[in-house]
């Protein structure tokens, strides 16, 4: 256990707190503050812009004030794949959310003029509190994990009990199968991404899911795409999560897809696989399931084996595409070449949860 200790650790350190602005991302702070101005009201300068350490995808820029603090999130720059990175997406769903009355940052603007920073770009809220890194919450006394992990659960269930229509976002995803569309697009994604290359245990998921998809449900829901404990702002005190951050991968579909992605941690050997959760007073997989089930109206989550396999290549998808802009240059967090380490890990085990889903051995 100390091995993974350490690599939370390091993980905690490589991605909190801000840098200077890495040489790739920067941009005419003078242009950006004339935007601020004209677009952004109650906007005071002089400005300063740090880089935040985190974010594999979208730059994310602290913005200090001498009044307050913002936060920039921008489409990198250089050559990107088609519909990767829609800023303009993440900046629609927290507006709409907010107006729900669901913990989001409050968004103050958006850019498309891609001549003030080089890219689309919008601006929010910094959400002052705690992220965690490790989802068994070390710096939580054990008495009070089980709140902070129904925190979440409650969250999420709130997430999936918003109407999109009610809120605007009708439109905000494709019809039909949700399954079936990400399958299509994450398999698409990974065989054009050819700077990236293959894998055996990608290439066999490839295959294999599209022909196993389960009935979809009748109504999408809003879905967050990348919901776990480091994507949350925790009030400093309690276990109440204040903002949910990075909505890029956001989408309407079936909800079960976002709560198997964040069921996840229990799977995962990084996270919580393998940890003794009674003696960590972290509640198991079975009843943060139940949990989630009695908040949302089901009596159970039949398929859960195959949604696991999906989420695990799905992200094995996403480290795919941060490999191949790795190789390319424009890879958004300057540790990015370790999380690609994990790709091949990742991959075998995305086909071993497709195994006991049914997949022939």
């Amino acid at each position: 256990m100390g091995g993974e200790r350490r690599e939370h650790m390091d993980r905690k350190a490589e991605n909190t707190g801000t840098t200077e602005v890495r040489s790739a991302h920067r941009f005419d702070v003078k242009r950006l503050e004339a935007w601020l101005r004209d677009h952004v009201a109650g906007y005071e300068g002089p400005l300063c812009v740090e880089q935040f350490k985190g974010g594999q995808s979208n730059p994310t820029y602290k913005l200090v004030t001498p009044g307050r603090a913002y936060v920039l999130r921008r489409k990198p720059p250089g050559p990107l794949l088609p519909g990767a990175h829609a800023v303009d997406r993440e900046y629609r769903v927290i507006s709409a959310l907010a107006a729900q009355g669901f913990p989001v940052a409050q968004a103050y603007g958006l850019c498309l003029d891609e001549s003030v920073i080089g890219t689309a770009f919008y601006i929010m809220a910094m959400v002052d509190g705690r992220i965690f890194w490790d989802s068994s919450f070390p710096e939580v006394a054990a008495a009070e994990r089980p709140a902070y992990f129904d925190a979440m659960n409650a969250t999420l269930a709130s997430l999936h009990g918003i109407d999109p229509e009610a809120a605007g976002l009708g439109d905000y995803g494709k019809p039909g199968n949700y399954f079936a569309r990400q399958i299509a697009r994450w398999s698409s994604q990974y065989r054009g991404d050819v700077d990236a290359g293959r894998l055996p245990a990608m290439d066999r998921l490839v295959e294999w899911l599209p022909g196993n998809v389960p009935p979809d449900e009748p109504s999408p829901r809003i879905l967050h795409g990348d919901y776990r404990c480091d994507n949350m702002v925790f009030h400093p005190e309690r276990p109440e999560v204040l903002a949910v951050l990075d909505w890029e991968l956001s989408t309407l579909g079936h909800p079960l897809a976002d709560f198997s992605y964040h069921l996840m941690m229990y799977r995962m050997p990084d996270a919580l696989a393998g940890r003794d959760l009674a003696s960590l007073n972290i509640p198991s997989e079975t009843d943060y399931v139940k949990a989630y089930c009695r908040r949302t109206g089901r009596d159970s989550i039949p398929d859960l084996d195959f949604y696991m396999a999906f989420n695990l290549f799905r992200l094995a998808g996403i480290l795919h595409g941060i490999k191949g802009r790795l190789i390319r240059g424009n890879a958004s967090s300057a540790h990015a070449g370790e999380m690609v380490k994990r790709l091949e890990p990742l991959a075998e085990l995305a086909w071993a949860q497709a195994v006991k889903a049914g997949a022939p051995n």
